[in-house]
């Protein structure tokens, strides 16, 4: 490979690694939100951070008690859903379009679904990328049929860990272990 192309390959991989970086902390404000895990949540913003989502316009402090507070009052869990994700880096800024679908399992059982894209402008500072500015744009809302939680009648189902709003749900588990016993269903 020649000196050029060796030069070419490592500046490609230099963009891989900050477009992985930069979806990283998009991906934090999802898992925050849905875990109410207030310290993953704000690290994906830097701290001036101005975010424009539905009646809303502020910093991620004051966003994720606002939300918090609305998803806590509203749904029973939420699922922030990230999809199509375009990412223009240029130097420390990137300018970020990333489609989203929320959906959301209500205090009444019934299930909300939203669509619409996060724009944001997103900065590296003291070598993280973090959301500095974030526009919500909310395309499409409705109301799901409902149905039970599948397998919801299992005895030991939630024996390796119950979902939850919080560090006590399984994806934090550190080394991830199995409890229940083996059963293949007849």
């Amino acid at each position: 490979m020649t000196t050029s192309a060796t030069s070419d390959r490592l500046a490609a991989l230099d963009v891989m690694v900050d477009r992985q970086e930069i979806h990283d902390a998009l991906t934090r404000f999802s898992r925050g939100m849905d875990r109410f895990d207030r310290d993953i949540f704000l690290s994906a913003f830097h701290d001036d951070a101005t975010i424009a989502a539905g009646n809303f316009v502020g910093g991620p402090i004051d966003l994720y008690e606002w939300a918090g507070a609305t998803h806590e009052l509203g749904q029973v869990s939420t699922h922030h859903n990230l999809l199509n994700h375009t990412c223009d880096i240029d130097g420390d800024t990137a300018h970020t379009e990333t489609y989203y679908l929320f959906v959301g399992r209500n205090h009444d059982d019934t299930n909300w679904i939203a669509g619409g894209r996060y724009i944001d402008r997103v900065e590296r500072r003291d070598g993280q990328w973090r959301i500095a500015l974030r526009t919500n744009v909310i395309e499409w809302s409705g109301i799901v049929p409902t149905m039970g939680i599948p397998f919801a009648d299992v005895p030991d189902i939630h024996v390796n860990g119950a979902p939850s709003r919080s560090t006590t749900d399984p994806s934090y588990q550190r080394p991830l272990t199995n409890m229940r016993n083996p059963h293949v269903p007849d």
